[in-house]
């Protein structure tokens, strides 16, 4: 299963190079927002800390959402062209083609948010983390990303067409724009507060952004990674149920 799985893996990154668009989507696009944000509209926000500070967890999160897409569609496309079928004659374990994109995404997503840093970290982010919550804060990225890879990887499978599989990961990245990620929750009108406040990625975004300032807090943490473990499961369970069936 493991050679299998790296094979897939090394598969799905020659079509991720392949295709300019989704490397735009995953790396420059959020760096363009970062940009904006701090640089055109940060100033006339005043969150009580350099905004670069504030907004850097949050652009991070978007970052992670923002190569979705990408791996929605490239599943749809799979399963629709017959690929699928071709691997069971070739005696490919299922499985390995699921897990090769959950990881595929997740390296994808790592390799953007070290550029997002790199970039926040010129344009004037420090942030305070201790070495042990560095670990922590990687550990959140790698397991947000995780998470909503497998909720992508269902919503693909489970998507009639390729476009329609794009639109389906349309709510996981607008979602975090409707949290913390850019300005405090409690500054939102009423109703758009409290969805921001009791939506998944409003206690992601603040538990990593308390430990990269150095402030963590455990009931954030235990929130934050429940919610991440939900999704995962779910999105699990879901793409083995899809694709065993249309399989």
């Amino acid at each position: 299963m493991s050679t299998d799985s790296t094979i897939m893996l090394r598969r799905n990154f020659k079509h991720t190079v392949r295709n300019p668009v989704t490397v735009f989507n995953a790396v420059l696009f959020p760096i363009v927002l970062l940009l904006m944000f701090v640089y055109v509209i940060g100033g006339a926000i005043d969150v009580g800390v350099k905004y670069v500070e504030y907004v850097t967890p949050g652009i991070i999160t978007l970052t992670i959402c923002y190569g979705l897409s990408a791996t929605a569609v490239a599943v749809n496309s799979d399963m629709a062209k017959g690929i699928i079928n071709r691997f069971k004659v070739m005696d490919i374990s299922r499985s390995a083609v699921l897990n090769a994109q959950v990881v595929a995404t997740v390296l994808r997503s790592l390799v953007a948010i070290a550029a997002i840093i790199g970039v926040a970290f010129a344009m004037g982010f420090r942030p305070h983390a201790s070495f042990p919550e560095w670990l922590g804060a990687i550990g959140l990225i790698a397991l947000v990303s995780f998470a909503t890879s497998w909720i992508t990887v269902a919503l693909g499978l489970a998507a009639k067409t390729a476009e329609s599989a794009g639109m389906a990961a349309v709510p996981l990245i607008l979602l975090p724009f409707l949290s913390s990620a850019i300005v405090p929750a409690q500054t939102m009108v009423a109703g758009v507060r409290q969805f921001a406040e009791y939506q998944p990625f409003t206690p992601i975004i603040e538990t990593l952004r308390g430990l990269l300032t150095g402030e963590p807090s455990a009931s954030k943490a235990i929130t934050a990674v429940a919610w991440c473990a939900g999704i995962a499961l779910v999105g699990y369970l879901w793409s083995l149920a899809t694709f065993t069936k249309r399989a």
